[in-house]
């Protein structure tokens, strides 16, 4: 990220999408160990684990000039058994927090493309200071429960608010604020 005297650049849009390239996957990694390792210490090292195996990685990209630049988002999905997904490690970089939509749309690729690919049920566990973006999102809560020593609420996509959407890999391009 470029700084321009004392505000750092943002770029003007982003591109959400399935992590394809190794630069891609290399940047969801590195921001998971920076949200969940060093910011939230959660974990020690690292936040790998079983899931990561079959998990389709998503990923929010800067753009400068109309070319992918940095991850700044990520979440993975995965299918747990037949038709029932889950969504988790959803993070967004702190410098792009609070700036436009990175994380909702991040959700809504991935509960979209869940729903493209036969879901009947999309959970996610979700730290409990990120339950109200979730029910904006049309979640609702079904239990409260603590994960690594943190309150999370388990709670379900109505996947009516989700459109499939089959192209995943290409996803779309979005403004820094709000969608297109």
């Amino acid at each position: 990220m470029f700084e321009f005297g004392r505000k750092p650049f943002l770029s003007p849009q982003f591109s959400i999408k399935a992590a394809s390239a190794p630069w891609e996957f290399a940047g969801a990694t590195a921001l998971r160990i920076k949200v969940f390792c060093e910011e939230q210490q959660i974990f020690q090292g690292h936040d790998r684990d079983d899931v990561d195996r079959r998990a389709l990685p998503l990923v929010a990209l800067s753009t400068i000039a109309g070319e992918a630049d940095e991850v700044v988002g990520t979440v993975r999905i995965h299918e747990e058994e037949p038709r029932i997904w889950w969504g988790s490690r959803l993070a967004v970089a702190e410098s792009h927090r609070r700036v436009g939509r990175l994380g909702a749309e991040l959700i809504r690729l991935a509960v979209s493309s869940a729903n493209a690919f036969g879901c009947d049920r999309f959970y996610a566990h979700v730290q409990e200071q990120n339950v109200r973006l979730f029910e904006r999102l049309h979640w609702s809560c079904l239990e409260a429960i603590d994960i690594h020593g943190k309150r999370h609420m388990k709670m379900e996509a109505n996947l009516n608010a989700y459109p499939p959407f089959n192209k995943p890999a290409l996803g779309w391009t979005m403004p820094l604020r709000g969608r297109q």
